[in-house]
């Protein structure tokens, strides 16, 4: 059974914008040793259909579904030691002694810090999560999208939430914004409790 320091659940905007920023960090000091893995399952993401005109950087008719492609190329190229596992989707999200038990349709695996970026569908089934679901708060009630309660982002101790399914509206830039969020909140506790942020700089 593999074991991740931080296993990020979900590969639409929040979990990969999660994933690059902790990738970014992994040659830090206080980072150097962390593992790091995102579950890419991408089948019910937003982005699949969209076309991103409104997004700083984008350019007119950008496709979402191009950018969550790209986004796996980017990770995959930039922070290899980040362990992408494709085709497989969390069923359970369980409280652990040693952190949080996560199990798939295929595997089972466990994580000191887990961050769950899937769809805010009401389709959502994910056992152990179930009593954290609630009618989105920024979202009209006809669309019947859910949220996980949670305060910054936290569900409870060592589960994150991030993106849409945090409570945030459904626009690229704020999901984006939510799971890099979550990933220097991570960074910060990881050192120290000093505020982290990581930026590459021009030469």
């Amino acid at each position: 059974m593999k074991n991740f320091d931080v296993l990020i659940i979900g590969g639409g905007v929040a979990g990969l914008s999660c994933a690059l920023i902790l990738g970014s960090a992994l040659t830090k000091p206080f980072a150097k040793d962390k593992k790091v893995g995102i579950l890419t399952h991408q089948k019910n993401s937003a982005l699949q259909t969209a076309e991103l005109n409104n997004v700083l950087g984008f350019k007119k008719g950008t496709k979402g579904d191009d950018v969550l492609k790209e986004g796996i190329v980017q990770l995959t190229e930039m922070y290899p030691q980040i362990d992408q596992i494709e085709n497989e989707k969390a069923i359970a999200v369980l409280e652990d002694s040693k952190g949080v038990l996560i199990k798939t349709n295929k595997n089972t695996y466990t994580a000191a810090t887990v961050v769950v970026c899937v769809s805010p569908s009401n389709m959502f089934n994910i056992e152990g999560l179930m009593h954290y679901v609630q009618p989105h708060q920024a979202i009209p009630a006809i669309k019947e999208k859910i949220m996980l309660k949670n305060t910054n982002h936290l569900i409870t101790k060592n589960i994150y939430v991030a993106g849409v399914l945090a409570g945030w509206r459904s626009q690229y830039a704020i999901a984006a914004g939510s799971g890099s969020q979550v990933a220097t909140d991570i960074l910060t506790e990881w050192n120290g409790g000093n505020h982290t942020m990581i930026h590459d700089v021009i030469e």
